[in-house]
């Protein structure tokens, strides 16, 4: 005979925590980090929060905000330099850290394809921006180059990333890239003559040194290139 189950007063259970919007965004953060973005999903998270799914979107309004929340709780890692302590090395600083967003980017590559039709708006996304624009502010840039630069940098560090994921969980995406690095180096030198000139340059140097490379290029026209119809803004 199995022994009696001894009921349990709901007054002795543990209480559930009150429902906040850090608390859901800290349990989808883990979630993505455990199992992947895919597996964040409001019934998921409704789940883990001893709630119905009904109740979350008091404190988010869809997937959407979800993802910029997560992203925005990532960047409170990103390590922020001052602007005004930089002096001349504004450029090194700058590269730095949009390498620092492009990595942490690459680490969660589905959340860099979403954030790729986002428009962010936390509190730590927004901090990022403007330390973007000091430190081209520092670097000398006209308000209006940096401004549009900001957008132009931030875009491509993001799309590096998405990029690199797509690749790196593809299958067979080694196979067709040795295909691509056998065929540019069997063109014939009389029909691609330009290729010859760069075939031993094309797939030179490691990916650190073609992101810095890619933010350095950026830097430089957005320094140079002045924004079209606009007059430059006083300081």
């Amino acid at each position: 005979m199995s022994p009696r189950r001894i009921p349990v007063s709901r007054r002795d259970r543990p209480a559930k925590p009150p429902l906040s919007r850090a608390g859901a965004v800290s349990v989808a953060l883990r979630i993505m980090k455990e199992e992947g973005l895919e597996r964040v999903t409001m019934r998921r998270l409704a789940a883990e929060l001893d709630t119905g799914p009904a109740s979350l979107y008091v404190y988010v309004q869809n997937m959407a905000e979800l993802h910029g929340a997560i992203l925005d709780e990532l960047l409170a890692g990103l390590t922020l330099p001052h602007p005004g302590r930089t002096g001349e090395r504004w450029r090194e600083e700058l590269i730095e850290l949009l390498t620092g967003y492009t990595e942490l980017l690459i680490g969660q590559p589905s959340l860099a394809r979403s954030i790729l039709a986002l428009r962010p708006s936390g509190s730590h996304y927004v901090r990022l921006v403007d330390t973007l624009l000091g430190l081209l502010y520092v670097g000398g840039v006209p308000v209006a180059q940096a401004a549009w630069g900001v957008d132009l940098l931030l875009q491509h560090g993001t799309a590096t990333a998405a990029e690199q994921g797509v690749r790196s969980e593809a299958k067979g995406a080694q196979a067709e890239q040795d295909v691509f690095v056998e065929a540019l180096n069997d063109a014939a030198d009389g029909d691609c003559p330009n290729i010859a000139r760069a075939r031993h340059e094309l797939f030179s140097g490691t990916g650190g040194q073609r992101l810095s490379w890619m933010f350095e290029a950026m830097i430089a026209g957005i320094s140079a290139v002045a924004v079209p119809g606009l007059e430059p803004s006083a300081d």
